[in-house]
């Protein structure tokens, strides 16, 4: 009985693999293709996360990102209309928090393209001033929203009491001055 149980212990399932073995009985299995055996290091990806020509490029990219929320800053402007109401108070609100928290992280956001990893540091202040002047055209858009629906105070009287409010000089109603 004991050499039944050693030749199912040496007989193997067609699907089992033994890599405890070094290379005896031609049973060796072939290098993976893009392997090389004397180079156990993966030099492409270290070289990627080094590499300072995409770091600037990401850093553009988070320059711009700003700006590239201006044409839809725009398009829920004018979808909200210039009514007072509670869509158009929040949107204006969050249109002008937003820039404002974003340009007290500057350093934050930009840290870590800064830091000069393999020697290399990068001077990225034309990317901060992007991303600042992006920061400032949401900052303007949310303003002349904000005049648009008149939150502004633009006029003496919205200061003074006893300064008259401004006089229509014409109204129009459908097309019909009036």
């Amino acid at each position: 009985m004991s050499g039944d149980k050693q030749l199912k212990k040496n007989a193997r399932s067609p699907w089992q693999l033994d890599f405890s073995r070094q290379g005896g009985g031609g049973t060796e299995l072939p290098s993976p293709p893009g392997y090389t055996p004397g180079h156990t290091s993966i030099h492409h990806e270290s070289n990627r996360e080094t590499d300072p020509n995409l770091k600037i490029k990401r850093s553009w990219d988070v320059a711009l990102g700003p700006l590239k929320q201006v044409p839809m800053n725009l398009f829920i402007m004018y979808m909200s209309g210039n009514t007072i109401s509670i869509f158009p108070i929040m949107m204006v609100i969050m249109m002008m928090v937003r820039p404002v928290k974003t340009m007290f992280s500057v350093k934050q956001t930009f840290k870590s393209f800064e830091s000069g990893s393999g020697g290399i540091a990068t001077n990225i202040i034309g990317q901060k001033f992007v991303f600042v002047m992006g920061n400032l055209a949401n900052l303007a858009l949310a303003m002349y929203k904000c005049h648009g629906m008149g939150l502004l105070p633009t006029h003496a009287s919205d200061w003074l009491g006893f300064a008259d409010p401004i006089q229509r000089a014409e109204f129009s109603i459908g097309g019909i001055g009036l």
